[in-house]
């Protein structure tokens, strides 16, 4: 019988990704294991202690390939691990995944699980290219389960000979921890809360918004999204006026925006800047539709939660949004870094009433079926009950 008190670890590197990426999952585990959360250090980290009641450690991981920095780190969790004795490690994210499934292994964790949810080597090309998959390839071979959180990654995955067929394996219909629908529900923001914020963003009632939520960086595709565009909003005789949203972070350090697309940003009035924002549901209420032009994901948070609000989306022609949108259903797919397509995309869902009209009707419903978070959670608690209980039936 599987004891209430197994050891779970679950290890981000950052300790954002524990507690947005993985939101509400550990609490729900809590009733079934002993989990412990790891990360960097990090106020978030207190934060998930408190909202999620489990225990959480520090260890600096470096998202950078920093190998004397990841050999300090791999001591540490090490010496974590071997203390602990816990019966599962699940890590998240390249850098958390390589220290946390070596560490793991050296210290003799019976089940080494780690879920892949993007790879930034995609992007890669050169020595870097060849660093990363090695890294990919290691961690993979110190795991005895990866679980990629699309089907996307699983092609991939397999095509580029990372790891045999036997260790790989999607849980339910992807995603590391599906949505919330009660939570990302149109009917969580009242016409009060829409017109206010609209009145603060200078958005007009008739104005067509076009949002985007995440990262302000390059392989969101941000540098298409703006000129596109800036090059649709140029265009006669359209029905009203639209306006481009941009919600997240402006990063400068690892993947900054080219010069004129900041100009463009700064100069287009008709592009709106809200900065990072705790809670994107408010965003969406006032969107019409999401725009989602990413180079590499893993299995999109944002897409699953644009649709739970009843949004459209245009996104590119990727692995995890080539699963979550379906074309012409409930939204459009647009090839990678292709302007062109993505402003006629903006065009269509803009002047085109009826079309919008059907991929908004089954925005909702399409995520409802497939990804709500409940399935999700259940079918990762089953996945270790079973190992467990192989170990039990040895």
């Amino acid at each position: 019988m599987l004891s209430l008190k197994a050891k779970l670890i679950r290890i981000t590197t950052i300790p954002l990704s524990l507690k947005v990426l993985l939101k509400g999952q550990h609490q729900f585990m809590s009733n079934h294991f002993e989990v412990i959360g790891v990360s960097s250090p990090g106020k978030e980290l207190e934060e998930i202690k408190y909202d999620e009641g489990i225990e959480v450690i520090s260890v600096n991981m470096s998202r950078k390939i920093t190998p004397f920095q990841d050999l300090k780190s791999l001591r540490k969790m090490y010496q974590f691990l071997k203390k602990e004795k816990p019966q599962i490690v699940h890590t998240h994210t390249p850098k958390a995944g390589i220290v946390g499934m070596l560490a793991a292994r050296l210290a003799g964790v019976p089940h080494r699980l780690h879920t892949v949810a993007g790879l930034p080597l995609m992007e890669a090309t050169g020595v870097k290219r060849k660093v990363l998959d090695f890294v990919e390839k290691l961690t993979y071979s110190s795991a005895t389960g990866v679980y990629p959180n699309s089907k996307g990654l699983y092609d991939f995955i397999l095509q580029n000979n990372y790891i045999s067929k036997e260790k790989l394996k999607v849980i339910a219909n992807g995603s590391s921890n599906g949505i919330d629908t009660s939570y990302f529900s149109p009917d969580q923001i009242t016409p009060d809360q829409k017109e206010s914020l609209k009145r603060n963003l200078n958005i007009g009632g008739s104005d067509f918004v076009f949002v985007f939520v995440g990262r302000l960086v390059g392989d969101k595709g941000i540098n298409e999204l703006v000129k596109g565009f800036e090059m649709m909003s140029k265009m006669k005789n359209l029905p009203s006026t639209p306006k481009l949203l941009l919600v997240g972070p402006l990063e400068t350090d690892l993947d900054p925006l080219h010069p004129e697309t900041l100009k463009e940003i700064e100069n287009n009035k008709s592009i709106i800047v809200a900065g990072f924002q705790k809670d994107v549901r408010p965003y969406f209420a006032i969107a019409d539709a999401l725009v989602f032009p990413s180079y590499r994901e893993g299995f999109p948070n944002v897409v699953m939660q644009a649709g739970a609000m009843g949004l459209p989306s245009i996104v590119s022609n990727i692995n995890g949004c080539n699963e979550i949108i379906i074309e012409d259903k409930n939204g459009i797919i647009v090839p990678v870094k292709n302007i062109e397509k993505l402003q006629n995309a903006m065009e269509r869902v803009m002047t085109d009433a009826d079309y919008y009209d059907q991929l908004k009707k089954n925005a909702r419903s399409m995520i409802q079926s497939r990804y709500e978070q409940s399935v999700i959670w259940n079918a990762l608690l089953n996945e270790y009950k079973t190992l467990l209980k192989q170990d039990s039936d040895v």
